[in-house]
């Protein structure tokens, strides 16, 4: 027996060597196209990707949008331009880790830095004395949450808070359902990079495709665009490491909840109700017995976990409506 697995452990070796070595996916023309109308500034010797668009006349407002897990800023090119009609600055960022941004590797990838990344971009852009608006989904939703602790607590380097709308997102760490990969990817150790390399294109959009809705699903492009964004720049050796936020929300789940039940800042949850990952009803009524000041959204019983995809017109109609009541 033991020969066997032995035998078996070398037959995977070439097969392994030819997978490692095969090269990503080349840019679509959309994600060229995206790429091209952004920039880049440093952090910490790091190159992170952004974009930022000026749109409505005679508005000051500015919305920054955060992406979530494993995606980046490419999430929010559905809604982008009615935001720019609404919006007098339309700001999104590639996290540390993700999409066109840098990857690098060995890194302790955290929340912590990833807000302080957002605090970088907005002093790069001038905007430290304006009042912003987050709009987040699911990863980001936790560094919005870091973003509205620094405010609210007058932390060096905070941004001034207009309001926060949060989507799908796993806030609590009690109500929320990591995805199996996910679970194993955090939490084995050595053999996590291992694990890390051997994700593909079919196990990534099955996983994927898993949080969409069965009517909602992406296009094959789509999920080529998703993918294509991961294996930029190595991002699937690090997954493993960025993964390391979902027993960062447990270990900071106070720090994190606590500011948004307690902040005074205007808040709005659009939810879509068929996602796997926070389970309708127990995330939204959870939601709404902790976070009492908030106001909610919950989208069509077919809307799962990337709202902003799958429903752009609901979702727009949401936040419209939250951020025109003040």
């Amino acid at each position: 027996m033991r020969e066997r697995w032995y035998l078996l452990g070398l037959l995977c070796i070439p097969l392994l060597a030819v997978y490692l070595h095969f090269p990503p996916p080349q840019l679509s023309p959309a994600l060229l196209t995206w790429r091209s109308g952004g920039e880049f500034f440093t952090f910490r010797g790091s190159r992170i990707f952004y974009r930022e668009s000026y749109g409505a006349v005679g508005s000051s407002a500015v919305v920054i949008l955060l992406h979530g897990f494993p995606t980046s800023s490419y999430d929010w090119n559905k809604i982008w331009e009615p935001l720019n009609q609404r919006f007098n600055r339309v700001i999104a960022l590639d996290f540390l880790g993700f999409g066109f941004s840098d990857k690098p590797r060995p890194h302790h990838y955290s929340m912590f830095e990833q807000a302080s990344v957002v605090e970088a971009l907005v002093s790069h852009l001038g905007l430290t004395e304006q009042r912003v608006n987050l709009l987040s989904h699911d990863y980001g939703d936790t560094v919005a949450l870091e973003l509205l602790y620094r405010s609210d607590h007058n932390r060096t380097g905070h941004l001034n808070i207009n309001s926060l709308c949060l989507s799908n997102g796993g806030i609590f760490p009690e109500t929320q359902h990591p995805r199996f990969l996910q679970k194993v990817l955090k939490d084995s150790s050595f053999l996590s990079p291992v694990l890390a390399r051997l994700i593909n294109f079919m196990l990534f959009s099955k996983g994927l495709g898993d949080v969409f809705g069965p009517y909602t699903q992406p296009t094959d492009a789509e999920f080529l665009d998703m993918w294509t964004g991961v294996r930029f720049n190595d991002g699937n050796l690090v997954m493993d490491s960025v993964l390391q936020y979902l027993n960062q929300r447990m270990e900071h789940r106070d720090r994190w909840v606590g500011a948004l039940t307690s902040t005074f800042i205007p808040v709005h949850m659009i939810y879509g109700p068929l996602d796997p990952v926070n389970p309708h009803p127990q995330f939204i009524l959870h939601y709404q017995r902790l976070v009492k000041r908030s106001t909610v959204s919950v989208l069509d019983e077919h809307i799962s976990h990337y709202p902003q995809l799958e429903d752009p017109t609901g979702f727009l109609n949401a936040y419209f409506s939250f951020i025109n009541a003040f």
